[in-house]
């Protein structure tokens, strides 16, 4: 730091052609200035400036470095000029990670309005169901849905409370019946989700508060809801799926919600980033977007 500040004085100096401007400018004294002047040279073993009692003037070695310097210290310049303004202003690029089927139905249709309300920043979302680590591959803000979240060193903000429902196709019941309770599922064909903890378990609570525990089977097991709701709507099978799959399909009557009367364990949408010392402003307006537009009852709910 030293060298740079040394040279920086230089370069001042020379612009203002007197130690007094430049100390004046400053906020130095002239003794200071000049030995500032006397460390740079002696560092680098030349003499940069001609000193007389009424001007300066560069020695060749002196207009070499001025030539060089002048334009890196603009640019180290106009590099803290738009550090500052990336911690003051929503800008630059935002990259996102999110699971792959809430990326799709619900954060891709809102980022158009985002972006309108926020042209400086440009949005990098990549979707990936599996667990990614947000500081080591470079994201800047992630979206997790889980029961409950794990100790870690992000920051987690709760967007929106997502249920999770019981559903079949009407084609489905009018073949095989429907099901009463949730013991009754263990006599039924069950859609499976591969990266759940227990998929073969599915856990409900009575109106009396009781815990109820089935175990399920199916002929299909799927790492993706969105594949899973195509075929419940299909036919296949019944389905345990968090609310935002089947919103449209419920209301279109393409599937039936079963087992109303029964509880099942509430998911929790959460933005997540890394801790810092100063949030940086694209990060704080995006959270803040994601929970005025999902906060509340969720819009894939209302109307059920």
């Amino acid at each position: 730091m030293d060298n740079l500040t040394d040279v920086a004085v230089f370069v001042r100096v020379v612009e203002r052609g007197s130690f007094t401007r430049a100390a004046d400018e400053l906020e130095l004294s002239r003794a200071v200035v000049s030995k500032y002047l006397t460390r740079l040279e002696e560092r680098l073993g030349v003499r940069l400036l001609n000193r007389t009692t009424r001007r300066l003037s560069l020695t060749e070695a002196g207009a070499e470095l001025f030539a060089a310097s002048q334009g890196a210290l603009e640019r180290i310049a106009e590099a803290e000029g738009a550090i500052t303004r990336l911690q003051r202003e929503p800008r630059g690029t935002l990259k996102i990670n999110a699971p792959m089927s809430f990326g799709i139905l619900e954060l891709a249709p809102a980022l158009p309005e985002f972006l309108r309300r926020h042209p400086d920043i440009q949005v990098d979302l990549r979707m990936d169901d599996r667990q990614v680590d947000l500081v080591e591959e470079g994201f800047d803000v992630g979206v997790r849905i889980t029961q409950r979240m794990a100790p870690s060193s992000l920051v987690a903000r709760r967007l929106a409370t997502c249920r999770q429902w019981v559903c079949a196709a009407p084609s489905y019941l009018a073949e095989h019946g429907t099901p009463e309770t949730p013991e009754d599922l263990s006599a039924h064909n069950c859609i499976l989700y591969q990266y759940a903890s227990a998929a073969n378990v599915w856990r409900f609570r009575a109106p009396g508060g009781r815990d109820i525990a089935v175990a399920v089977t199916g002929n299909l097991r799927a790492n993706n809801g969105i594949a899973e709701r195509e075929a419940a709507v299909g036919g296949v099978g019944i389905l345990l799926t968090p609310s935002f799959y089947v919103g449209e399909e419920l209301r279109s009557g393409r599937l039936v919600r079963l087992l109303s009367e029964y509880s099942l364990p509430e998911l929790g949408i959460h933005a997540v980033y890394p801790k810092r010392s100063h949030v940086p402003p694209k990060v704080r307006v995006f959270v803040e977007f994601l929970a005025r537009r999902f906060g509340g009852r969720p819009a894939w709910e209302r109307g059920l």
